[in-house]
């Protein structure tokens, strides 16, 4: 089955199966970030969460967005939750384990949120080393995981200051639209001023194109401009629009088990395999 990048029409490259693992963690923790809402961050966390898993990888799914889709779309009913990653970063002493709840796919485990995250940014302002909270939180499962993906907000706020500074490296989901390229100058340095300034270990993993539509020039030039600018930044893997990615959340679960032989799934095994042969995700 041709992958979405043969419908761009570039040369298949794909990526080796990735060798079983016999032990687990420590975790690299990538954040999944972009200020523009609507570019498929949520759908790749899951997605790309379901692949790991499914190459034998144990990873945690962070859900740090208050819309809490992450947690809806795994089928957790976050809003009837007393206890959610917020809790734990209020929390003197945080256990995120109390909080860690199984998912139906095996390997994968969730942090839910909700909308009570919406109000730690207000809480946290005043907090000493404010932006290292998640970090604080996430120190007593890294060593349970392989990889830790947190699900982002659509803003540059203290929240994802938070992922970025506890994070290794980051993903930046872009929907090949001209208006979405604007805004990643703007990300680029907000990522440069937390390497800089927070966390000295943070890179950039990768820029990964997502909502792609190859039948349309608009699609195919932004893509064009992307890997242009950002060149070996861009994963070759690239997200092709279709309605089996919302129609999966709907179903509350991910592409992979859902329509297992559609493109979109062959996709994010793609993605996963690229992100582990990079080195990112041993």
């Amino acid at each position: 089955m041709s992958t979405t990048e043969d419908i761009d029409g570039d040369a298949a490259r794909d990526f080796p199966v990735p060798a079983p693992l016999s032990s687990h963690g420590p975790a690299r923790i990538i954040a999944m970030c972009n200020q523009k809402g609507g570019v498929g961050k949520t759908t790749t966390t899951i997605n790309l969460g379901a692949a790991l898993a499914s190459y034998g990888r144990r990873v945690l799914l962070v859900d740090f967005d208050p819309q809490g889709a992450a947690s809806a779309g795994l089928g957790v009913n976050a809003h009837e939750l007393d206890a959610t990653i917020y809790t734990e970063l209020m929390k003197q002493r945080p256990d995120v384990r109390e909080i860690i709840q199984t998912t139906s796919i095996e390997g994968l485990d969730l942090a839910p949120a909700n909308i009570d995250l919406s109000a730690a940014e207000v809480q946290l302002v005043n907090e000493v080393a404010r932006e290292q909270v998640l970090s604080r939180v996430l120190r007593s499962v890294t060593d349970d995981y392989d990889v830790v993906l947190i699900d982002c907000q659509p803003s540059l706020g203290l929240l994802t200051v938070n992922a970025l500074t506890a994070a290794h490296g980051v993903i930046i989901p872009l929907e090949t639209e001209f208006f979405a390229l604007r805004g990643v100058a703007l990300l680029v340095e907000t990522i440069d001023k937390v390497r800089d300034r927070l966390n000295p270990r943070l890179q950039t993993d990768g820029i990964l194109a997502t909502m792609y539509d190859a039948r349309t020039l608009h699609s195919r030039e932004v893509l064009a401009r992307v890997r242009e600018a950002f060149g070996d930044q861009v994963f070759s893997t690239v997200i092709a629009r279709t309605v089996k990615f919302p129609d999966a959340s709907v179903a509350t679960e991910s592409i992979l088990t859902y329509a297992p032989n559609h493109a979109g799934a062959y996709a994010y095994k793609k993605l996963a395999r690229e992100l582990i042969a990079r080195g990112e995700a041993a």
